[in-house]
């Protein structure tokens, strides 16, 4: 689709977008997206977090002295909103906006009552997340969603967990490693090795009252579509796995960009000294938007202390070497006809994925006419919600 706004920086068009694609279930309204982006100056982060704090706390104050019904969607739309805010902020972690926000965004979230906040055991400690119950008597499939390199569990809800109960599905969401209150709260940062996150959080959905445990389904959003196919080829217990959108090698978003082949990226990335590197990757943060923010949050999640390390971290994310054949539930693979991050000239992600694939499988594209061709098809997350969960039906 044309970029409407931010025509010089597509990340910041990207992530409009994003913003006007949640009010399809409460989380924004276009009208005051759009007003609060035109404040926003192209590629100021201070702008953008000026614009959308101050829209939040608006909201916020507003929710104060408004009816129970009333409160509740504006709470919701406070909290992405302060979720935003302090998106482009990962550059300096100790940044006390980031948390001032966040903190906001989730008592935002947790006041709307739209969903029972759970805490898994993980390793010691928690994984944050949310269950949606669906209604009625009987046992009923579960839906288990996560979010990927810069989502949250908060915002899983306006990207197919509110859509469960109607399509007859309880819904539990989580922060993996890495993800935002996993990260902020826990300092736990991202790992590749995702069936060690998965499985304790199938053992925790299989004491909720009411799942059916023939009827597990695991979806990722983003980056999680390459990580739901990575747990689900070492957890048989799932019966179905949704990659939104699919990725077979996380890294082919940064190997594309760089002039050398993959091993020598990966050679590079781990030495202790490439002054080439450090200064390509310079170069590029200052012509790409996307790279910038990308080794900005990746510093952060992945626990790097330079982009180059970062990059070396991420070329982990990948289900090469036989990962992806050892799946053996049905797939969903999702495809972005004109994906920011996995798209491009060269072979999709989503394909090489659905490629790697022995089990059944089914690609799923969405396009420009549809208005569901950019990245996890923010712009359309209605018509994406109602064929995935049209898949699971006839899957499970």
């Amino acid at each position: 689709m044309k970029q409407l706004m931010f025509e010089d920086d597509q990340q910041f068009w990207f992530e409009t977008l994003r913003l006007f694609g949640h009010a399809a279930y409460g989380g924004s309204d276009f009208g005051e997206v759009l007003a609060a982006a035109s404040t926003v100056t192209p590629g100021d982060y201070d702008s953008w977090h000026d614009a959308y704090r101050a829209l939040a706390d608006r909201l916020y104050t507003e929710a104060a002295d408004a009816g129970p019904v009333t409160a509740r969607d504006l709470l919701l739309r406070a909290s992405t909103y302060y979720f935003s805010s302090e998106f482009f902020l990962h550059g300096d972690p100790a940044d006390p906006r980031i948390a001032a926000a966040y903190d906001r965004s989730v008592e935002c979230f947790r006041r709307a009552e739209v969903a029972e906040p759970v805490e898994i055991p993980y390793e010691g400690t928690v994984l944050r997340g949310y269950f949606y119950r669906a209604p009625g008597a009987g046992p009923k499939p579960l839906l288990i969603m996560h979010n990927g390199f810069d989502g949250s569990a908060e915002e899983c809800h306006f990207m197919g967990a509110a859509a469960g109960a109607a399509h007859g599905y309880h819904v539990l969401t989580f922060d993996g490693p890495g993800q935002p209150s996993a990260v902020r709260r826990e300092k736990l940062v991202f790992r590749p090795d995702w069936e060690h996150v998965v499985t304790p959080v199938v053992d925790f959905a299989l004491t909720l009252d009411g799942v059916d445990p023939a009827r597990l389904a695991l979806l990722g959003v983003s980056l999680g579509g390459m990580l739901a196919p990575r747990a689900a080829a070492f957890e048989p217990r799932l019966a179905a796995v949704v990659a939104v959108d699919g990725v077979y090698d996380a890294g082919a978003a940064v190997t594309g960009l760089l002039p050398w082949p993959r091993a020598e990226i990966v050679r590079r990335a781990r030495a202790d000294h490439d002054e080439e590197f450090d200064a390509l990757l310079a170069a590029g943060r200052e012509a790409s938007p996307t790279l910038r923010w990308a080794c900005d949050h990746g510093r952060y999640v992945l626990g790097a202390a330079t982009d180059r390390e970062f990059i070396a971290k991420y070329l982990e994310y990948t289900l090469e070497d036989g990962v992806a054949e050892r799946i053996a539930c049905p797939v969903l693979v999702c495809e972005a006809a004109d994906d920011l991050f996995f798209g491009g000239d060269r072979e999709t992600e989503p394909r090489r994925l659905y490629a790697h694939l022995t089990a059944p499988k089914t690609l799923l594209t969405f396009t420009a006419e549809e208005g569901a061709d950019a990245h996890c098809h923010v712009g359309a997350q209605r018509l994406a919600a109602g064929r995935i969960y049209d898949w699971l039906d006839r899957t499970l």
